[in-house]
């Protein structure tokens, strides 16, 4: 049977029809979110610090980890809900005497939702890859359709306040056992729950962030071909310093506040 997906040539000279394979992106959306009183899980070293200082602040928090998982909407054939965790390293300040500041760490948990449109998929696609022979006896690997692939892009949290409190006021999605050993692992010493009685920190954090599901299809498009770049490469030869220094140009803009966007 003849493929019926074959790429006829284009008429125009060093122009013709090709076939590529990509991601279509299916559905996007974007989001401003604010996560009130988020549980701070700090170590035992920040728990002491906390616990013994009045004045304590947040220095920058920065996401250090995202779990992304992805599930079918009942009824609703062709839409997913995606539940998005993100894992944030914050980096604290407090005063434990008089003109001594201490630094500590924690990690912050926050948990977002949202449905988007992902389309339907049945189909298997295997790919070969170093050491797929036809002798091989391990496979290597095959990536499903019948769930699409999510993206997320977000920028580092603004912190916008900061509570300590000798109680839980909130329902924490996770405890900090469950926080992965990989993210645990940004901060220096293990995560602790704290006595009970001891004091709580929690952050209110706002995040920007893009959420987008594709996936992967075969298109036509009308391509040319590749041009060689006449640029030569550069050899990393020795230079004075103060030579290549001179021939930089004034960064001017980091100097200019941005013009204000409404």
């Amino acid at each position: 049977m003849a493929d019926n997906r074959a790429c006829p040539s284009g008429g125009n000279v060093g122009r013709e029809n090709v076939c590529i394979d990509c991601n279509r992106v299916l559905d996007s959306c974007k989001d401003k979110d604010c996560f009130s009183d988020v549980r701070v899980y700090l170590t035992e070293f920040g728990q002491e610090l906390i616990d013994k200082s009045a004045a304590i602040r947040a220095k920058c928090a920065k996401i250090v980890g995202v779990n992304i998982d992805t599930e079918p909407v009942r009824f609703n054939r062709g839409f997913y809900q995606i539940l998005i965790r993100f894992y944030v390293k914050a980096v604290f300040e407090c005063c434990v005497n008089v003109g001594r500041p201490q630094e500590f760490e924690g990690i912050a948990v926050c948990d977002k939702k949202v449905i988007l449109y992902g389309s339907e998929g049945n189909v298997n696609i295997f790919k070969s890859g170093p050491g797929s022979d036809f002798c091989s006896h391990a496979p290597e690997g095959s990536a499903t359709t019948n769930l699409p692939t999510v993206i997320v892009e977000t920028v580092d949290p603004i912190v916008l306040a900061l509570s300590t409190c000798d109680r839980d006021p909130c329902a924490c999605p996770c405890g900090a056992g469950e926080i992965p050993d990989n993210v645990a692992a940004f901060v220096n010493g293990a995560l602790t729950e704290g006595e009970e009685g001891c004091k709580r920190l929690f952050l209110t954090l706002g995040f920007f962030s893009v959420v987008r599901i594709e996936r992967p299809g075969q298109y036509l498009i009308s391509a040319a071909e590749y041009s060689v770049p006449e640029k030569e490469c550069v050899t990393g030869e020795e230079e004075d310093p103060c030579e290549v220094f001179e021939r930089m140009a004034f960064p001017v803009n980091e100097f200019s506040p941005p013009p204000y966007l409404n």
